[in-house]
């Protein structure tokens, strides 16, 4: 049954995709705009939200002090989550780790489907800009167990249709079209998946971070969307972020 369950779904996928094609994906004057926008991202303004939200609540120096590092190497820390983290007892992206941050400072932690979030993230990840990506998932048993959870979540079909994250990123159909949008090889040095969220996407008007376009992701497949921080949506993104290892960081991203 799960090979029939297979070969339909290759024929689906096939019937809806077309060798990539940039020109079709994307109509000069959206070709234009994107570079106009690669210049000023429209992202930018809430980064720079985001630096005076960590302002309040002290600074970098304030943040490296609560990391245990010095601020000098504060960027290369950043450049490594998620990560696990001992004073919190689990492996958490940047987002958890600021509501660490703001409960130890005395501070109601922001929400983390919160704009405000979005932006103090894109800040902190910005810090980092320049830093190639450096997550180490063999570092402990913490981030083994979740590189395998995330590895385990990305190849996990769900839902009526019995997609995964895997059916849309698997070598046999990376470089296709679905929904006029070529399906990218997460961890192809162009695509720089992880290096370049939290991004600001073009055809939804607004800056989006990691997690939240894998709960797009899901969204449009029909599926249930993984919550927010949960150990499975960390693990996942354990899992994506490793696949950009080495690449450099440039935050804010732009997307199509």
């Amino acid at each position: 049954m799960k090979r029939l369950l297979s070969f339909a779904l290759s024929l689906a996928l096939a019937s809806s995709l077309a060798i990539a094609d940039e020109k079709l994906s994307m109509t000069e004057a959206d070709r234009a705009l994107y570079q106009e926008m690669l210049e000023n991202n429209p992202a930018d303004i809430f980064v720079e939200e985001g630096a005076e939200l960590l302002e309040e609540l002290g600074g970098e120096e304030a943040l490296a002090k609560f990391l245990g590092v010095s601020e000098e190497k504060l960027p290369k820390y950043i450049a490594g989550f998620p990560r696990y983290i001992d004073k919190i007892g689990m492996v958490v992206s940047i987002d958890q780790m600021l509501q660490a941050f703001m409960y130890d400072q005395g501070k109601k932690p922001y929400k983390l489907k919160s704009a405000l979030m979005d932006s103090l993230q894109a800040y902190v990840k910005s810090i980092a800009n320049g830093e190639k990506i450096n997550i180490d998932v063999n570092a402990n048993e913490h981030m083994k167990k979740a590189y395998k959870l995330g590895k385990q979540m990305f190849e996990l079909r769900r839902g009526k249709r019995g997609l995964s994250c895997y059916s849309c990123h698997s070598p046999d159909v990376v470089g296709l079209r679905l929904r006029m949008q070529i399906l990218p090889d997460l961890g192809d040095p162009k695509v720089k998946a992880a290096a370049t969220w939290p991004a600001y996407r073009m055809t939804k008007g607004k800056m989006f971070t990691l997690q939240k376009r894998f709960q797009q992701c899901m969204k449009n497949a029909l599926l249930a969307k993984i919550p927010l921080g949960s150990p499975q949506m960390v693990a996942l993104e354990v899992y994506v972020t490793n696949m950009a290892k080495g690449e450099e960081i440039h935050i804010p991203g732009l997307k199509r």
